[in-house]
């Protein structure tokens, strides 16, 4: 199956399977691939799965779309085609082609001990001497020589690309192998890479060459490989060409080199930067008992096979090594992601835990004046809290990956007025009046009204907190009113306030949520990175997850938060989400990828 793999941007990492016959790829929230680029259009693109292929068709980008670095309006796609939209580049990867694979698990590395060998190595090269695989041009100008010379350039330059366009270990490992047959006709070949933890040989890749019933039948078997022509490999660090082993004086008759009828074969290591990675083996096969004549030697194995095999492996190693860092360093970016989920989702119980403490404040305030509206309306701000925090604790598993909305509909008002509800509490007793200006006409509209609470919470708190004048001994001062949530300063100086306003832009479709306050303001400085991660002008009392983790569910969304601050004058949160529809209204929203991690 197709699939796109991101290997740069905000959404590093990720890898989308195409399916259906429309792939939609843009910012918005309908799309099936949604990134998170701000430099990419909302509808950027359509992947659309024909008979000849995959077709790339840009939809009218603002910023255009890029294959291999070339602008396109519309393009087949290849396997290892590198495609960049916006800031964002990926790496698009097809199935592999060709005949189904013989299973890799039908490899036997036989130990020291075993029947009298067959084979011996008649020769041996290094890295080194595998370089010079073209020298003596000059001497050797006999068109036969010159045709071969040919021949092995074409297989560096398509083993080269092969290296380049692939970042799959599996996929380039197959291509290596089908290279290798198209090359030389061997019988069998097989490429080991070397486990990181054990150290020993594990095969990856088989490949028979089938030419007829009785082949096919014998191919089934396994294939035996001598451990002593990789233990001699992997420490010497050079390629063999093994051939009949009776003659040979360096093996010890009681020990294995080939059977199974083994006439002549190579073995390479697969070096890189660091060591061996793996290694190559590749084969011609005749059944046990059958003797080889003198005129059946136009397929021997030679010593220019020997030299290019050396040098494939090394390429392949490189190419391996590239993409074993490359893994774990995505791996490493994840859990480090994994890791700052967790925190931002400890960073919304906090906050849940402020409001059951808003709500336990106004049930002993209700106590006390035996107010019994006030005291239920307290407990049922406590009741919806521990229902919140019992399902986000049930689903802080889950939200350790990137996140996927869940799109309903929903009422953006009601899910700020949940807001305004719960941090009253936490606002009169810090002094900073709410001022609710929701805008009553905006319609209903499909998002999740999860995901948007804990964003604008998280924007609210950061506020008051921002412009707290806590009061006296929790008493009101003076002059001001009783009203929860609404208190005014003696002497008719300001009053720290937070206002909250919703608004819906009818012409673009979009939902905007501002939070404005009278604080400090930002400093120009700090302004650029107020939504870095650990970012907090609290001090210990600040985590510096909650706008970040804003920012991070607004972006889900395919929307953004932006900020205006200056120092002394307060700031202004503005958050912005597309008005999406709801999901029946459109059949957009069905097509094309699944996200996998």
């Amino acid at each position: 199956m197709s699939s796109l793999f991101v290997i740069q941007g905000r959404d590093q990492g990720k890898r989308f399977e195409l399916r259906g016959s429309v792939t939609a790829i843009g910012r918005d929230a309908l799309n099936r691939i949604r990134l998170n680029d701000t430099e990419v259009s909302r509808r950027h693109a359509e992947l659309r799965c024909v008979a000849d292929g995959v077709r790339w068709v840009d939809l009218g980008s603002s910023n255009g779309s890029f294959i291999n670095s070339v602008r396109v309006d519309e393009q087949f796609l290849r396997s290892g085609d590198r495609i960049q939209v916006g800031r964002t580049l990926m790496i698009f990867t097809d199935t592999v082609d060709g005949p189904v694979p013989v299973s890799a698990h039908a490899v036997d590395i036989v130990g020291h001990d075993g029947d009298a060998p067959q084979s011996r190595i008649v020769q041996s090269i290094s890295q080194e001497s595998s370089s010079q695989f073209l020298a003596g041009f000059e001497e050797q100008v006999d068109s036969a020589w010159l045709a071969r010379a040919r021949s092995n350039l074409q297989v560096m330059y398509h083993t080269a690309l092969a290296v380049s366009h692939t970042m799959d270990i599996d996929q380039l490992l197959h291509r290596i192998m089908e290279l290798i047959f198209e090359w030389v006709e061997v019988d069998r070949g097989c490429i080991m890479l070397v486990d990181d933890e054990t150290g020993e040989f594990v095969p990856r890749v088989r490949r028979d060459r089938t030419v007829d019933s009785q082949r096919q039948s014998s191919s089934d078997r396994s294939l035996e490989i001598s451990r002593t022509i990789l233990d001699y490999v992997s420490r010497r660090q050079e390629g063999v060409l093994t051939s009949d082993a009776r003659d040979d004086e360096r093996w010890d008759p009681g020990v294995s080199i080939m059977k199974q009828g083994v006439r002549e074969a190579i073995c390479v290591p697969m070096r890189g930067r660091y060591g061996v990675v793996g290694a190559i083996y590749i084969d011609t096969f005749t059944s046990p008992g059958v003797v080889v004549q003198a005129a059946d030697r136009t397929k021997r194995l030679r010593e220019e096979h020997l030299k290019l095999m050396v040098a494939i492996g090394h390429q392949a190693a490189l190419a391996v090594e590239d993409t074993s860092y490359y893994s774990a360093m995505v791996q490493a970016e994840r859990l480090a992601a994994m890791g700052q989920a967790i925190a931002g989702l400890s960073h919304h119980v906090k906050n849940i835990l402020q409001g059951i403490r808003g709500g336990s404040f106004l049930i002993q305030e209700g106590l006390k004046s035996q107010d019994w509206e006030l005291t239920q309306n307290g407990w049922g701000i406590v009741e919806k809290n521990q229902e919140r925090i019992s399902s986000l604790v049930m689903d802080m598993l889950s939200f350790s990956k990137e996140r996927e909305p869940e799109l309903v509909q929903a009422d953006l008002n009601e899910t700020v007025g949940d807001v305004l509800e719960l941090m009253r509490g936490r606002a009169f007793e810090s002094g900073v009046e709410l001022i609710d200006k929701r805008d009553a006409s905006i319609p209903l509209m499909t998002f999740d009204p999860e995901g948007i609470h804990r964003a604008v919470l998280n924007v609210v708190t950061n506020a008051i907190d921002a412009c707290q004048s806590p009061l006296i001994d929790g008493e009101a001062e003076p002059g001001s009113e009783t009203q929860l949530g609404s208190p005014q300063g003696a002497g008719g100086e300001q009053v720290p306030s937070v206002e909250i306003e919703t608004e819906y832009l009818s012409e673009s479709r979009q939902l905007i949520v501002r939070v404005r306050d009278n604080g400090p303001g930002v400093a120009a400085d700090q302004l650029a990175n107020i939504f870095n991660m650990f970012v907090s002008s609290k001090g210990q009392k600040g985590t510096g997850l909650g706008l970040p983790v804003s920012q991070k569910i607004l972006r889900e969304h395919g929307g953004e938060i932006t900020v205006e601050s200056e120092a002394g004058g307060g700031s202004c949160f503005t958050l912005e989400l597309p008005g999406l529809p709801s999901s029946n209204e459109t059949g957009y929203f069905e097509f094309g990828a699944e996200e996998l991690e």
